[in-house]
């Protein structure tokens, strides 16, 4: 699925999109939310979820790197060669 495909999608079928090929990277909290930010290996997702009332607000695809400057002192990379 491509991101425009994606955008376009209705809500449950981002979510099994996201389920099924998606890798979470972090999550972030804002405010009562839980934000999770996920890699598709095309583009990124951003899971909302209503941490007090248990439910899903939304999901936003996107591959601007800007987005991700909210993320950028959560997210650790493991080593991927060792010395």
């Amino acid at each position: 699925m491509n991101l425009n495909h994606f955008l376009n999608a209705p809500l449950e079928e981002r979510a099994k999109f996201v389920w099924q090929h998606g890798h979470c990277l972090t999550v972030r909290s804002h405010g009562d939310y839980s934000i999770m930010l996920y890699h598709t290996g095309k583009f990124f997702a951003e899971v909302w979820y209503n941490s007090l009332d248990e439910y899903l607000i939304t999901i936003r695809g996107f591959n601007s790197c800007q987005l991700l400057d909210f993320y950028l002192d959560e997210i650790t990379l493991p080593v991927l060669f060792e010395v």
